[in-house]
């Protein structure tokens, strides 16, 4: 008799399919757990916290009660905060590797627990390559206004310099600093900083959530890959979660570059600043206006749908070639083949494949952002962040000097020495792309089926790290949970800012509040509402000063309703490409 084969269902199996809430590929949003509302609370003890707390491998250094007022981030940005008690110390300290030999290291930190507490806690992931302990205001970009920062609004912030002092990259000699830099520094300082506000308010926070842009951003979907049991919700700013990969395209644009100049300049940044100049990169941004602008229903110097826009413009084509001398109306046949080649990233020349992603044309290219990132920092941090920290082993050079940092780049292969990131060895036993990226980008099934939520923006004039990366992480994270990703996950683009901000856009928004409405009453993020900030001297001079826009869940796009002034976000409406 012929053996038949019975499918046999483990009764777990039956269990989470009565239930509809097991696995990564659950599309219903019913399914989903909803969290509770934090509740509020008042500060019991301040200054004596130096004293009376006590944590594993931690030293408070002072605990002092800070009257309301501001709060001075850095010489240019303020921050208003309420009564608040700021408390500074420091975990895991030990003498590791550095750049002259024995280095101490330790994970420093502040915190600043509010008198009148929301109950909430706020970790302000910082940018950059970290190194010093910003304040902990609940910064997360700088546009978004003095109110606006999380400490203003009742919740617990820590800040950390992620267990490395400046001067940076020099820290990746040591590979613990490059672990606590990629992501353990997170998973020591949120126990410490939850059991603090236990100590100081007498219950731990009902709600958590993280926060970052850039390099924050990066901090972020790593902690919502790999520490999503602490925290409910995620804010992510232009994330650079590939920042190895990215750091290598900045050095790969730098070789591109270095095509169209001759250096026989003793400054070696404005030499390679003549290969597209500001007013080239301009040209480059009108004649993508030309071709885009309308797509959206209007002519307003922003391009709201940004993919249909990469199908209306050619480079070739739009943009004119220069016959004679440039004079700022075109470019060279050789200025566009080095844009052209910059635009679609960086390949590996004998596979073809790529070694990270391309950049879409957007209207922000003619900002000063744009070139600053292509320029002074791809030459003046990138490389440093390669050799130092990202390549296993290090390779280290004398970052001191431009011509140093010219000659590391110029000598780098991107067949060959590109793979360093993905390297190990006896000492360095993660790569770059080990300790930096989330491990599991695509599957965030703890943060999904315990309930809390992740909301990402992303500018689509970006420069260093490309909104295309996000876009593609948040299609195929869309693949993994039965394209049903915004039941818990959702990507807002932002047309025409830069990184973090800045550029032709409108980059003054709070996507805090819309987070807390989602994660803890259930109030899902059809739009936000941005506006644009009328100090931002790169706004066009016929934009009005109170323009708005509502920034759409991807893949909608704001689209003009048609009547009513273009200035207002209440003439337009969220709409899917065709």
């Amino acid at each position: 008799m012929e053996q038949k084969n019975f499918l046999i269902i483990p009764a777990m199996a039956i269990f989470c399919i009565l239930l509809s809430g097991c696995g990564n590929n659950d599309d219903s949003e019913a399914s989903l757990p909803q969290l509770t509302p934090a509740k509020s609370g008042t500060l019991n003890i301040c200054n004596e916290i130096a004293s009376q707390y006590s944590f594993k491998n931690t030293v408070i250094t002072d605990s002092q009660l800070v009257s309301a007022g501001n709060v001075a981030y850095s010489a240019t940005e303020h921050y208003r905060a309420p009564e608040h008690c700021l408390v500074t110390g420091y975990m895991n300290e030990r003498i590791g590797t550095g750049i002259a030999g024995e280095t101490r290291y330790a994970i420093g930190f502040e915190m600043r627990l509010p008198t009148n507490w929301n109950g909430r806690f706020y970790y302000q992931a910082n940018g950059g390559l970290d190194g010093s302990v910003a304040k902990a205001v609940g910064r997360i970009v700088f546009s978004a206004g003095p109110d606006s920062a999380a400490l203003n609004e009742g919740f617990a912030v820590i800040s950390s310099d992620m267990g490395h002092p400046a001067p940076t990259p020099f820290f990746g000699l040591d590979p613990q600093a490059r672990q606590d830099y990629g992501y353990n520094g997170v998973a020591e300082l949120t126990p410490m900083a939850k059991s603090l506000i236990e100590k100081a308010y007498g219950k731990q926070p009902d709600r958590s959530y993280f926060a970052g842009c850039s390099n924050g951003g990066r901090h972020t979907m790593v902690a919502a890959s790999r520490f999503a049991d602490m925290y409910d919700g995620f804010l992510v700013g232009n994330p650079g979660f590939n920042l190895p990969k990215a750091a290598v395209a900045q050095m790969y644009g730098v070789q591109q570059y270095a095509k169209l100049v001759e250096f026989d300049s003793a400054d070696i940044l404005a030499t390679l600043q003549t290969a597209i100049t500001p007013e080239e990169f301009s040209l480059v941004s009108q004649k993508v206006l030309e071709q885009c602008d309308a797509l959206d229903g209007v002519s307003d110097g922003m391009i709201a749908d940004t993919y249909s826009c990469q199908k209306s413009f050619d480079l070739e084509r739009d943009v004119p070639t220069c016959s004679s001398g440039r004079d700022n109306t075109c470019l060279t046949p050789e200025q566009k083949q080095v844009l052209g080649n910059i635009m679609a990233g960086p390949h590996n020349s004998k596979t073809g494949e790529a070694i990270y992603t391309d950049f879409p044309y957007d209207a922000g290219i003619g900002a000063s952002g744009w070139s600053e990132w292509e320029y002074f920092m791809a030459l003046n941090r990138d490389p440093g962040a390669v050799g130092f920290i990202f390549s296993s082993p290090p390779t280290p050079f004398n970052g001191g000097t431009e011509q140093s940092s010219l000659e590391f780049v110029q000598s780098f292969s991107m067949d060959e020495d590109a793979q360093r990131i993905y390297a190990t060895d006896s000492i360095y036993s993660e790569s770059g792309i080990d300790f930096m990226t989330p491990p599991h980008p695509t599957d965030l099934s703890v943060l999904k089926n315990r309930g809390a939520k992740m909301m990402v923006f992303h500018g689509t004039s970006d420069p260093v790290f490309s909104v295309n990366d996000t876009v593609n992480w948040y299609q195929e994270l869309g693949d993994a949970n039965a394209g049903h990703a915004e039941n818990f996950a959702r990507l807002f683009l932002i047309p025409g800012m830069n990184h973090c901000g800045k550029g032709p856009t409108t980059d003054k928004f709070n996507m805090v509040r819309a987070l807390v409405d989602w994660v803890e009453k259930g109030v899902e993020p059809q739009n936000i509402t941005a506006s644009v900030r009328p100090e931002n001297t790169e706004l066009p001079n016929d934009w009005s000063k109170s323009r708005t826009r509502i920034l759409c869940p991807y893949p909608q796009f704001a689209k003009y309703n048609g009547i009513g002034s273009i200035e207002d976000a209440a003439n337009f409406t969220c709409v899917t490409p065709e």
